[in-house]
């Protein structure tokens, strides 16, 4: 059995963007990919609202994803995929980040993964970096929010960019879905729906690929 951990942030999680609830099982994104992959592999959900690529959020505590992705590795060994989901918090106003800056706390991880996940033999898993969509209208979150949508507009390139400098997969969830208008960084039920689907079809590709990764 092949095992895939998803290390994210709120929307992997599952955040509902009207009533900040959690999306139940088989809504959530990595929960649909899980069922289009079927039963020959195993989902481990590592996500956490708020969670950033490589950055100590200075108003909200325990949200740098370099920091628990180790222990989480060491945890959950074996591991054959890691997909890395994260980069939207990144875009808040308090850290004054460039797409670049975001796409190297996320290649942090990569490398992270390859120093704690590697099996027996010293083989590492398939890293999936995924590059955020483009923020949509941010109503409420605007002023937290204040300037990323210019930067968001960069994530794609910036991810594949250093996706290809690691040689690791790398797809952007831009070119298959939106944000939903409600917040502008959340996804709704129907977008986590369409994304696990093509992440299920992405992670496929992946696992059957030669080299060069994928990049999607």
């Amino acid at each position: 059995m092949a095992r895939i951990l998803v290390y994210g942030d709120s929307n992997s999680w599952g955040y509902e963007p009207v009533k900040g609830t959690r999306f139940p099982t088989g809504t959530r994104w990595p929960t649909v990919m899980h069922a289009q992959l079927g039963s020959d592999w195993e989902l481990i959900e590592e996500a956490m609202n708020g969670r950033t690529t490589a950055f100590e959020d200075p108003i909200e505590p325990f949200r740098n994803g370099a920091t628990y992705l180790p222990p989480c590795l060491l945890s959950q060994n074996p591991i054959d995929v890691v997909i890395i989901a994260l980069g939207v918090n990144d875009l808040k106003r308090r850290f004054s980040l460039s797409a670049y800056d975001i796409a190297s706390g996320a290649g942090r991880l990569a490398g992270l993964v390859r120093t704690y996940a590697t099996d027996p033999s010293g083989l590492p898993p398939h890293v999936i970096l995924v590059a955020p969509a483009p923020l949509s209208r941010l109503s409420h979150l605007s002023d937290m929010f204040a300037g990323g949508t210019e930067t968001s507009l960069d994530l794609k390139e910036k991810f594949e960019d250093k996706a290809r400098e690691l040689n690791v997969s790398c797809i952007a969830m831009g070119d298959s879905i939106s944000y939903s208008d409600l917040d502008g960084i959340h996804l709704d039920a129907e977008g986590h729906q369409i994304w696990g689907q093509r992440m299920a079809v992405f992670v496929r590709s992946v696992m059957t690929q030669k080299m060069p990764p994928a990049i999607g």
